[in-house]
């Protein structure tokens, strides 16, 4: 079994959240993950926040996460990530994850 173990294996073909080390946060289908827990993310997105503008979301499809630069992996609640006005969402960047 891959080191993501049953915890991203029940995750497979759902929406995920990844925030990354150095602060993105990328949106996407779990495809697949391997040992190393690099992940593969189907139909995915970048949003970029700001306190001066709504959400920007940039298109990336399909997309490849490396293991060493995952902080933390959330599934998506997908009713409730529809019903959000991004275009009003105002929030600071994250700051990378210092170690």
């Amino acid at each position: 079994m891959a080191s993501g173990g049953p915890a991203l294996e029940s995750l497979v073909d759902q929406v995920i959240s990844v925030i990354t080390n150095d602060g993105r946060n990328i949106v996407g289908t779990l495809r697949g993950f391997d040992q190393a827990t690099n992940i593969i993310l189907d139909e995915s997105h970048e949003r970029v926040y700001s306190t001066k503008e709504g959400v920007q979301q940039l298109v990336l499809g399909l997309y490849i996460i490396r293991g060493d630069n995952i902080s933390v992996v959330g599934e998506v609640d997908e009713d409730l990530d529809a019903r959000l006005d991004l275009s009003k969402l105002r929030a600071h960047p994250l700051k990378p994850v210092i170690h």
